[in-house]
């Protein structure tokens, strides 16, 4: 099958380069996966001066299968959960004869011809880590990386981490009582069916990966005991036939309206508890959704069998609270990942408990030219959002766009911590949630804003490239 884009369907390619404005602050990128290649896009376009590090030789970040970068927690039947045109890029649909859910391979095919057609890769500095951020006296920031040709380090005004946060696993901890003498990874360690193969294999988490395992376990392994502590909604990813998540509605409206689509999505997927799944005690829309077709047929079928918490380990036995036990020569861990910045110094900047207060998820409120791309967990997908960050952070660079005063960022980031803790339960997962559609319409109405206050005259408009006096870097 040829995945091709008709000639209509994209706007004109940046075929020719785009002048580079070398007044404008000077910026760094950190990553090249989807959130990478957006930022780096958005900052071409502008014409700001830029230089976007990956560590690896490939981009696509978590969509590439055993990315020579070493952080991609790939595996072989990994789909996208969010519909295609709901992931897709605004200016860059994805093809249209992709199925509706596409494979890992077609998603990376996907961002492969998104750089070339923006003529973004040519921006990229392969195979080069980012060792050390910091600040220097003048309030820019000294970037270290490490590449072929040895370290070096650059001064940038202003950082745009998009580094992604499904890499660093997260075990147990404190660990379970016991011990267990088979094989135990991380869900970041799985790749294939084969590493389950003729064994007695016990999953233990409730989300995406953790059904796609045991799904995958259950035509390939001995056994399978899926293991789930807290219950989770677990959606179908069509209805009637179509993409469930194409039934949207406007952001404007407020999330216990929005959250109506996940609601229906609970009720026409089946019931839980008839599959032996612990029902939630929060309602469909207040946690990340879990979409899986295959899970209840296969629990069903008498394929995998479902367990509430691990007690204790005994040998190659895996007890759980309830009493019941599984055999198990592997243990495979979905149980999350931290969220790192290994390239600061915990002391400037840090996640505890998965938690990195921003604004809009974007803005660092006490760090003038700091930013974060794709550092956010939507009910949808990360892309659009991603892409929606980086324009608004290359409109603010450029000065198109101005920042409020500090004082009001951190109401304003408030105000949206305090209406993100009422819609999703407490938990380190949900540190990061926004509601998708709410998110892009709440940003658009504040990049609108940033626009008229930036052409109003009321931001000073500094020598360009003075770091913390540059209007696009500072705000008092």
């Amino acid at each position: 099958m040829a995945y091709l884009v008709k000639p209509g369907d994209l706007a004109d390619p940046l075929t020719a380069p785009v002048p580079v404005d070398e007044s404008l602050p000077r910026t760094a990128v950190i990553g090249a996966g989807p959130s990478g290649i957006a930022a780096a896009k958005a900052l071409h376009a502008a014409g700001i001066p830029f230089d976007c590090f990956e560590r690896g030789s490939e981009i696509g970040g978590n969509w590439l299968l055993d990315n020579p970068n070493g952080q991609s927690a790939c595996y072989e039947t990994l789909e996208i959960n969010t519909s295609g045109p709901r992931m897709a890029f605004s200016d860059f649909p994805m093809p249209a004869d992709y199925p509706p859910y596409p494979r890992h391979d077609l998603v990376h095919a996907y961002f492969e011809r998104y750089v070339d057609h923006f003529n973004v890769r040519r921006t990229i500095t392969f195979n080069t880590s980012v060792e050390e951020v910091s600040r220097d006296d003048d309030g820019g920031w000294l970037v270290r990386t490490a590449g072929p040709a040895g370290e070096a380090t650059g001064r940038y005004d202003a950082v745009l981490v998009a580094n992604g946060h499904h890499w660093d696993p997260q075990w147990p901890d404190p660990g379970y009582p016991g011990t267990f003498d088979g094989e135990q990874i991380h869900a970041h360690s799985y790749r294939s069916g084969a590493q389950l193969e003729g064994k007695d294999v016990v999953v233990v988490g409730a989300g995406n990966s953790a059904m796609d395992i045991a799904v995958e376990g259950s035509f390939r392994a001995n056994n399978v005991a899926l293991s789930i502590r807290r219950g989770q909604w677990v959606l179908r990813k069509s209805f009637l036939g179509k993409p469930s998540d194409q039934v949207a509605l406007p952001g404007w409206m407020p999330w216990w309206v929005t959250g109506l689509r996940l609601r229906m999505g609970a009720l026409t997927s089946g019931p839980l508890r008839r599959y032996g799944l612990p029902v939630p005690a929060h309602k469909p829309g207040q946690s990340h959704p879990v979409q899986s077709d295959s899970i209840r047929a296969r629990i069903a079928a008498g394929k995998v069998t479902v367990h509430p918490g691990i007690e204790r380990f005994e040998g190659r036995e895996v007890v759980f609270v309830d009493g019941t036990r599984a055999p198990a020569d592997l243990l495979v861990w979905a149980t999350g990942y931290k969220v790192s910045f290994p390239f600061f110094d915990p002391s400037l900047v840090s996640a505890k408990s998965n938690d990195l207060p921003l604004w809009k998820r974007t803005v660092h409120p006490d760090l003038p030219g700091l930013y974060f791309i794709g550092l956010v967990q939507p009910v949808g997908a990360v892309m659009p959002v991603a892409e929606a960050q980086a324009s608004w952070v290359a409109e603010i660079l450029s000065g198109r766009c101005a920042l409020p005063p500090a004082h009001d960022i951190r109401v304003r980031m408030e105000r949206d911590h305090r209406r993100n803790k009422r819609q999703f339960y407490a938990s380190p997962r949900h540190t990061m949630e926004v509601d998708f559609d709410r998110y892009l319409w709440d940003l658009g109405r504040e990049r609108r804003r940033g626009r008229r206050q930036a052409g109003s005259g009321l931001v000073p408009a500094e020598a360009p490239g003075t770091s913390l006096q540059h209007p696009a870097v500072a705000w008092k």
